[in-house]
């Protein structure tokens, strides 16, 4: 069985509220923010490939009086990264003991994905990394699951991929994979022992 994992949230904390808090005073300011200028919608262009120049220019736009904050998204972006999944992180790299073939398909922004590669080695253990922002492709589009499928050989049927999303886990299913739903890596690790992909 090869094993499919999305990476943010899943192995890597990403949260702006952690960048935002530094910035606003209140967590109304920073919920308000969030849901109206920097939206997740916005975001999702850039794991599409759109460059964070190009993002802050159209949100400063919009928003002329949030200018600094805006900006901040983009020049202080590492503050948005909390640290590893330890659970996750531990179960990635026992499934590599076992010689488990892993792969990984992420949203994430090309620049931003490189910069973050090089902090975590456990990235390395991946066969290959579907990123977002170099193929122009976002989950749950299911171009990108049958990308990594046809790029790498891989079966549907005989691959899992993981993802806190529900639905990007649903565009795993739709192409014949079999999705599992991430909540907690103590979870995972059941439905994975039960699998027989990690031992008990």
């Amino acid at each position: 069985m090869n094993v499919v994992f999305d990476i943010g949230n899943v192995l890597i904390h990403w949260e702006p509220r952690a960048l935002y808090r530094k910035i606003f005073a209140s967590e109304d300011e920073v919920e308000c923010f969030l849901g109206n200028v920097c939206t997740s919608d916005w975001n999702l262009e850039q794991d599409r490939g759109r460059s964070f120049t190009e993002a802050v220019a159209e949100a400063t736009a919009r928003h002329p009086d949030h200018a600094e904050a805006i900006a901040a998204y983009h020049h202080r972006w590492a503050e948005t990264i909390v640290g590893p999944i330890a659970g996750t992180v531990a179960i990635l790299e026992e499934l590599a003991a076992r010689d488990v073939p892993l792969y990984a398909i992420t949203n994430w922004h090309q620049d931003k994905f490189r910069e973050t590669r090089l902090r975590y080695p456990f990235l390395g253990l991946f066969r290959d990394i579907v990123v977002s922002g170099d193929e122009r492709l976002v989950k749950p589009d299911p171009a990108i699951y049958e990308l990594l499928l046809q790029r790498n050989g891989l079966a549907a049927s005989s691959s899992l991929f993981i993802d806190d999303s529900l639905k990007n886990v649903k565009g795993a299913d739709a192409v014949g994979m079999t999705g599992v739903h991430f909540t907690t890596p103590e979870a995972l690790r059941v439905t994975l022992t039960g699998l027989g992909l990690l031992q008990d």
